[in-house]
């Protein structure tokens, strides 16, 4: 087994348990297998002899045939629900390991080609567990049982099979290894193909705006056809092999009948015993063949299992002491009254040779409003990225009333905490239930007061369907401005002590940048908050003005509104 099988296999219970049951439903099979052939070669002997036919042995062999094909039913049936378990268990672990990733790298990644893993890249899967896992073990004990019977019955023909056994898998090896590269180029093909179209269709207004649709159509088409010739390439590897395994398939099979042919008229064996061999041997190559088919069916999943292992084994940015509830979790303090502190905090993105934050220190007393400025990729959305517990420092702590975030529950703080992102996201669902994200079990009337409180509810109340009309993807048929405010909304109805807004106010017109400020103000009225700001339009409303540069706090100014606005 390749190390990522191994890995499947210990780290999926469901393919273990389905290799337990596929290798003990081929020991019985083989058992039916070589039952059979001595069955038929005893009716067909007697037959011969010129005795007539009797129904215990008609009976019998009928049975027997019966008996192979409700074995072959029942390995299909738990293969088969082996590949859902197996399919469910990654997409779990894979969802998992998203949720566990800081927001801020998310956003970063390329969605297309996960959306292909988690979906299509996944149902890959499929032939290697339901074909190639229980033609394996079929590999694995189907040729001792019949070879051990064949000793038995005729140890020169045993003899023969063990010679040529070994040849088929060397044979399968040596275009295997072929195919497996092609198979992986395939599969990237098929995940650059199915990234790049999403983000042109994401980005298609655009493309438009500049006139670089046609060219995008035609990266597409060159990009499909790429994965095309990569397919059929595979294809035709496939083929050969096929082609490969069933020459020399049949070639050993000849090299185990004609010595028996030859025995045989030289009255060295009985006709019995001839049958016996002539019917079994093909059996003992039959998995063997079955495998090396298997294996070209299966190498897709293959690959799509080393993407799901390489994006598991990411390096974390976030522990799961600082995202999973443990035993030993905390409760969150009162976010009314918790004084946020920041002692000494260092941070390393992977993809980043310089710290994103060095030695940071800093404390938010209760109801204090402090204002983050600085140019872009100083270190501002890391630093709320902290407070929210989504990323985890190299070195120092991050606190609220002295307790390490990662010490506490983190659903329970994050309860308290409203996060109003540059570009919040909108779902494609209607806009009250956007904005009850902030609290779902809430009724209209509080989801109108939280617009109205937001400045939302005039071009809501314009729409179609008023709060039930159902949003475009990423809140498609709202302005900019508009979207922000029922960011806000939700903000406002989830009503939490703590605020986390980055740059709220960035990319708005005049008129949506003063209707989102006021709503902002009233907002933060009585809370702790934390914003990051490039406009001047919320300063005023700060007690502290913090200014982050290369990842320091290189200063730290009281408000001093005029100043900063002539400035």
């Amino acid at each position: 087994m390749k190390p990522v099988e191994r890995r499947l296999m210990r780290e999926v219970p469901a393919l273990r348990r389905h290799m337990t049951y596929s290798t003990v439903l081929a020991l019985l099979g083989a058992g039916l297998v070589v039952a059979q052939a001595a069955l038929l070669a005893k009716v067909l002997a007697d037959g011969f002899a010129g005795h007539a036919p009797r129904v215990a042995p008609l009976a019998s062999l009928a049975t027997l045939m019966a008996l192979r094909s409700l074995l072959t039913w029942a390995r299909g049936a738990l293969a088969r629900r082996a590949a859902a378990d197996a399919k469910a268990a990654l997409r779990d672990r894979i969802t998992g390991r998203l949720r566990r990733t800081d927001p801020l790298r998310l956003t970063a990644s390329r969605h297309g080609e996960t959306t292909t893993l988690v979906t299509r890249g996944l149902d890959a899967l499929d032939p290697y567990v339901v074909g190639y896992l229980p033609t394996m073990t079929a590999t694995a004990v189907v040729p001792l049982v019949v070879v051990a019977w064949l000793w038995w019955v005729d140890w020169t023909s045993a003899l023969i099979i063990v010679v040529t056994l070994p040849l088929i898998p060397v044979f399968g090896a040596l275009v295997g290894m072929h195919t497996a590269q092609r198979t992986a180029r395939q599969w990237r093909l098929l995940a650059r193909l199915g990234g790049h179209f999403l983000d042109v269709v994401a980005g298609l207004p655009t493309l438009r705006a500049f006139g670089r649709e046609r060219h995008q159509t035609r990266v597409v088409h060159q990009m499909a056809d790429a994965h095309r010739r990569a397919t059929m390439r595979t294809l035709r590897v496939a083929f050969l092999s096929s082609l490969v395994l069933e020459t020399v398939a049949t070639l050993s099979v000849a090299l185990v009948a004609v010595p028996v042919g030859l025995r045989l008229l030289g009255g060295e064996l009985d006709l019995r015993t001839a049958l016996t061999v002539l019917l079994t041997a093909p059996e003992a190559y039959l998995p063997l063949r079955a495998a090396g088919a298997a294996f070209h069916d299966s190498a897709e999943g293959i690959a799509v299992a080393e993407r799901v292992f390489a994006i598991l084994d990411e390096e974390d940015t976030i522990t799961e002491r600082a995202t999973d509830r443990t035993p030993t979790s905390f409760p969150a303090p009162d976010g009314r009254t918790a004084r946020l502190c920041l002692e000494k905090v260092t941070v390393h993105y992977p993809d980043r040779p310089a710290p994103a934050l060095r030695n940071v220190s800093l404390t938010v007393r209760p109801g204090e409003h402090v204002a983050l400025v600085g140019p872009s990729g100083a270190g501002k959305s890391t630093l709320l990225s902290l407070l929210l517990g989504f990323t985890v420092p190299a070195s120092g702590r991050v606190t609220a009333d002295g307790t390490d975030l990662t010490d506490l529950d983190p659903d329970d703080w994050r309860a308290q905490v409203a996060w109003l992102p540059q570009r919040p996201h909108l779902f494609a669902v209607s806009v009250a239930d956007n904005i009850r994200l902030g609290r779902p079990d809430a009724g209209d009337a509080e989801v109108r007061a939280a617009a109205r409180a937001a400045s939302a509810d005039d071009f809501t109340e314009e729409l179609p369907g008023g709060y039930d009309t159902v949003l475009g993807e990423h809140g498609a048929g709202l302005s900019a401005g508009q979207r922000q405010r029922i960011a806000l909304a939700r903000a406002f109805l989830k009503d939490a002590p703590v605020l986390l807004l980055d740059e709220p106010t960035a990319h708005l017109d005049p008129e949506s940048e003063a209707a989102v400020t006021r709503a902002t103000v009233a907002l933060m009225r009585g809370r702790t908050a934390v914003v990051v700001a490039h406009r001047t339009s919320l300063l005023p409303h700060a007690d502290r003005i913090i200014t982050v540069r290369a990842g320091s706090l290189s200063a730290l100014q009281p408000t001093a509104t005029e100043g900063l606005l002539t400035s």
